[in-house]
């Protein structure tokens, strides 16, 4: 199976490297015809892939040690849906998943409505690339990468899958961000083809899907990475601004700004190269990600360290960065007429702000992520950058986000404001809402502004669907607006939860009592069991209000088979309010723990915000329908 799998994957790259090789010479030549052989050269690389991916996942399954990757990452104690998401727990099988996802993408737009429209000349520039891409991850993956690597002899037992990466959250985070990398490979092709080639079919129209499905998935991903860190690490929150972390904020803040200014090159004509540019940068950044996970480049939890794959990616963005700027130069249609954009007091005009806005904050995560090595230029010593330097230049642009976001919907295409009075009331109820909000304690500056532009962005939808019919139909822009409005309920958990959380440390007898924020919380007991595969220790808490019982939590200090290491399980009593978080820090024979309590103020708005962003993007999927793309919303 070993030998099946690897030479599947050697076929896919000889023919993806043979179907980008004729399209080069092709379009050398300036010859239109062979479209149909690069498409199944695409289908060809999908089956292969497939074969390998199937290869992997049964050896999974079947806990077959003598493949070393599932020696790896895998145990007999190991439950079975935890078995099979290890093939995207380490290096070697991201990159085979990233690799299925990515040729799965191009099967799939090489049967859509979309693709059948375009010119032949842009279908041919559109293979070059795309199985150009392809075949760099193949390469990757018979190389240095290899997942299917024979041990021999096969060892008894595996070394088991991380701890911390058990956990339902980690079932989707992962495989929902590489469908999102790989989903913007799609529109990234598609720009430069379309471009080079003087493509009369706006490639904005033909990709729009791709570009809608692949920002839903990283938005979801990313917020799932959220929650699982919230659940998982113990530490109360959900963002750390680690590395890796930012690894995959980084292609979302250029998709969302790609998105904005794509909205203007529907409606108005303009923007064509700059959404180019973004749309690329996008797509690197995305490979951007994949060096930092996989370079040793900097220190972080999640990462990979350096597994022979660095200098080839970072190769890679720098030949994709020099891609574009060739294309941007050398292509466009001679008779593109861009219409001149209105001011800044315009819907345009803030779209393109929104946009620059999120490149801006792209680019100060790019430089702070990556600080550690730009300050060995001049020092012996890396410099890293804490949380608190994200905080603070991040967070206001951030804020200033967020209250763009209540008049964005009331401005005019052609500039000005469409409704006045709905305007100055939307202004009067937020200036209240913020007046309230700093009465009732909300003092920090920048968390009053990041509040107050939810609140006044969530008044506006709901007053917008009210006074506008049109903005209720996906032709008026439903789906925007939805996501405008998760956007703000995510901005609203964020702008509380995290300064105005509550937390307190205390050392526990059995019946002895905390207070933390109003709540008085009572240990009850200690009760610990002993497992093939585990062993746990759950301390059991009241939670009291008023007098009252009115909940119970149990967190847990977990030991896993094979980790000396204990690991933290955390309890949490839900609610759209204040949320109490439990952690159990360590405990002695004589049942004496150290418990950890915090209170989360709105956190669950945060999840709830981004369930609503990431479903608000499918209502903006729709049916491709040839003709002019300009005037459509």
């Amino acid at each position: 199976m070993h030998s099946v799998a690897y030479w599947a994957l050697l076929a896919s790259l000889l023919v993806s490297l043979f179907g980008s090789a004729v399209a080069a010479m092709k379009s050398w030549r300036g010859e239109a015809t062979g479209a149909v052989w690069f498409e199944r050269a695409q289908i060809g690389v999908f089956v292969l892939t497939t074969v390998a991916s199937a290869v992997m996942v049964l050896a999974l399954w079947k806990r077959d040690f003598s493949f070393q990757y599932v020696a790896e990452y895998t145990d007999t104690f190991l439950p079975l849906f935890y078995a099979i998401t290890a093939f995207w727990a380490g290096q070697a099988g991201s990159l085979l998943f990233w690799m299925f996802t990515l040729a799965l993408w191009g099967a799939l737009f090489a049967r859509s409505q979309a693709y059948a429209a375009l010119s032949p000349d842009t279908r041919r520039l559109f293979w070059l690339f795309y199985l150009g891409v392809e075949a760099f991850f193949l390469l990757l993956l018979t190389g240095p990468s290899n997942p299917f690597m024979e041990l021999v002899p096969a060892p008894h037992e595996g070394r088991g899958l991380n701890p911390l990466l058990r956990n339902p959250g980690m079932i989707f985070h992962p495989p929902l961000l590489f469908l999102g990398y790989a989903g913007f490979t799609v529109p990234c092709c598609l720009a430069l083809a379309s471009y080079l080639a003087g493509e009369r079919v706006p490639w904005l129209r033909a990709g729009r899907n791709s570009i809608l499905l692949a920002w839903v998935f990283l938005t979801a991903g990313i917020v799932l990475g959220g929650w699982w860190s919230y659940m998982e690490l113990g530490w109360g929150g959900y963002w750390a601004w680690d590395p890796v972390e930012n690894a995959s904020l980084i292609p979302w803040l250029m998709g969302t700004a790609f998105i904005h200014t794509a909205v203007v090159e529907r409606r108005r004509g303009g923007l064509e190269r700059t959404n180019v540019l973004l749309v690329s940068l996008t797509f690197l950044s995305s490979i951007f990600a994949t060096y930092l996970v996989r370079s040793g480049v900097v220190e972080s939890l999640h990462a990979f360290g350096e597994g022979g794959v660095s200098r080839p990616l970072l190769v890679f963005i720098l030949f994709g960065l020099a891609l574009t700027v060739a294309a941007l130069r050398l292509g466009g249609r001679p008779d593109q007429e861009s219409r001149p954009l209105p001011g800044l007091l315009s819907l345009p005009g803030f779209l393109v702000v929104l946009a620059w806005l999120f490149t801006a904050l792209s680019l100060v995560v790019i430089m702070g992520t990556m600080w550690p090595v730009i300050s060995t230029l001049w020092s012996d010593n890396p410099v890293g950058l804490d949380p608190g330097f994200y905080n603070r230049a991040c967070n206001p642009l951030f804020a200033v986000a967020a209250l763009l976001l209540i008049l964005c919907p009331w401005l005019a295409w052609k500039g000005g404001v469409r409704d006045r009075g709905a305007a100055l009331w939307l202004g009067v109820f937020s200036l209240a809402s913020g007046v309230a909000l700093y009465f009732s304690g909300m003092t920090h500056p920048v968390a009053l502004a990041a509040a107050v532009g939810a609140i006044g962005t969530l008044a506006g939808v709901l007053l917008l669907f009210v006074r506008d019919r049109a903005a209720r139909s996906r032709k008026g822009g439903l789906a925007g607006y939805l996501v405008h409005a998760g956007t703000a309920l995510l901005f609203l958990g964020v702008a509380v939860s995290g300064p105005y959380q509550s937390s307190k440390e205390a050392i526990l007898a059995p019946g002895s009592d905390m207070n933390v924020a109003g709540y008085r919380l009572v240990y009850r007991d200690l009760a610990i069991t002993e497992g093939a595969a585990q062993s746990v220790a759950q301390a059991v808490l009241d939670v009291e209000k008023d007098g009252r019982k009115v909940a119970e939590l149990t967190p847990e200090r977990r030991v896993y088979r094979g980790y000396e290491q204990p690991f933290a399980e955390v309890s949490t009593v839900f609610s759209l309010g204040d949320e109490l978080y439990a952690v159990l820090l360590s405990f002695t024979d004589e049942k004496a723990v150290s418990i950890k309590i915090s209170v989360n103020p709105l956190v669950n708005w945060i999840w709830i915000g981004g369930t609503v962003m990431s479903l608000a993007g499918l209502v903006g999927l729709s049916r491709f329908r040839p003709g002019p793309g300009r005037g459509e919303a």
